[in-house]
């Protein structure tokens, strides 16, 4: 089995470098991280590069090299920072349902204007009574002859301040069977009785704005309807097991970009006469989230493989979520205690890592949740 990149994949890995080298600002994301502003001009041009339509088909604007290669183009990204590789990357999100699910007329319409960066999606499927549960929702959509009436309300929204149209979950059919009835619709932000108020005060990624959006009668046409009646939560289920592998990349640039901090620091940081990495319980740490990552990320690796090669493994992405967000979070921890007091201080990145790292465990599917999916296919193994 070879487990190198290809050429092409290494190439992607060196122009995202590249492009965070040039474009990334330590003070700009703190700026960013202090005011919760999204870096628009920054997200404008990674787009331009392609860096975040990596895994959307050529004939639809993007670059069609697939899921591995939008996950290496995520890892680089949050491997130079946290906060910013994520904002450059988040843009599209959602769009993965439009690629499985969407009518070419649909596909046309908004994947072309994702990929150039003259838009951004976003999905609604969390509700304030529902959280995690999403096998009943409280959103309401209703048929009016040739036209669907939505009520109700989706919170924590990844994009939801700046999203140009939204993909909604919403119950269409008796609650008596919940996972049936369900569709999902294409709302434009434009649509009357649509609005959107910005969450702040978030403990991380805060330069990756979050929202609560309200519908209040809001009309969208048949057209809208993404795939077919009643099966939202199922398409939402697909959707989920592929995307957790992009929480897996985000989480592992995360953890690397924190790795990389602590042992520069550790090596020149000296007491006793030697560098602090010399000491054992600081170098046997570091040694031991090296490790960490690297199982991490190949277990990404497989997971992303699976994806593009139509064999997806609902398990492996569980298990590629579950793991690489705990080891984000560790490996922001041990560089924060491996840097002191100044690991507490924003200048030196790894504090803001730490508070970026968290949500990876929460958002996409809690850790218990992965846990109880991950349960569920092996029990189907024996």
């Amino acid at each position: 089995m070879d487990f190198e990149l290809t050429k092409q994949q290494l190439k992607l890995k060196d122009s995202v470098r590249t492009f965070c080298e040039k474009e990334f600002d330590s003070k700009l994301a703190l700026e960013l991280d202090k005011n919760e502003v999204f870096p628009m001009e920054l997200y404008r041009k990674a787009a331009k590069h392609g860096f975040s339509s990596r895994f959307i088909p050529e004939k639809y604007g993007g670059i069609g090299e697939g899921y591995l290669a939008s996950c290496l183009a995520m890892e680089e990204m949050c491997r130079a920072d946290s906060s910013l590789g994520l904002a450059c990357m988040i843009g599209t999100f959602g769009s993965d349902l439009l690629l499985l699910k969407g009518t070419e007329e649909q596909k046309n319409i908004y994947l072309p204007h994702l990929c150039r960066g003259d838009s951004i999606s976003a999905a609604a499927f969390t509700e304030p009574s529902r959280g995690t549960d999403i096998s009943t929702v409280d959103t309401i959509a209703v048929k009016d002859g040739k036209e669907w009436v939505i009520n109700g309300t989706k919170t924590l929204i990844t994009n939801a301040p700046i999203a140009d149209f939204f993909i909604v979950l919403c119950q269409t059919g008796s609650r008596e069977l919940p996972r049936k009835s369900q569709s999902l619709f294409i709302v434009n932000k434009e649509a009357n009785g649509l609005s959107v108020t910005k969450l702040s005060n978030k403990m991380g990624i805060r330069c990756v704005t979050t929202g609560e959006v309200s519908f209040k009668d809001v009309r969208v046409s048949e057209k809208s309807l993404l795939g077919k009646q009643g099966e939202g939560f199922s398409y939402s289920m697909e959707f989920f097991t592929i995307s957790r592998t992009s929480i897996a990349a985000q989480a592992i640039g995360t953890a690397q970009g924190a790795l990389e901090i602590a042992v520069n620091y550790a090596q020149k940081r000296e007491s006793a006469g030697q560098p602090i990495i010399r000491f054992q319980q600081i170098g046997a740490k570091l040694a031991q989230v090296a490790t960490e990552i690297e199982a991490a990320r190949l277990l990404m690796y497989k997971a992303a493989c699976s994806i593009d090669q139509n064999k997806v493994d609902p398990m492996l992405t569980s298990m590629a979520k579950l793991y690489a967000s705990s080891v984000a979070v560790r490996a922001a921890d041990a560089a924060i205690q491996t840097l002191g007091g100044y690991g507490y201080l924003g200048d030196y990145k790894v504090e803001r890592a730490y508070r970026d790292a968290r949500v990876t465990e929460i958002y996409e599917g809690t850790s218990e949740i992965q846990r109880l999916a991950i349960l569920k296919q092996l029990l189907k193994s024996y």
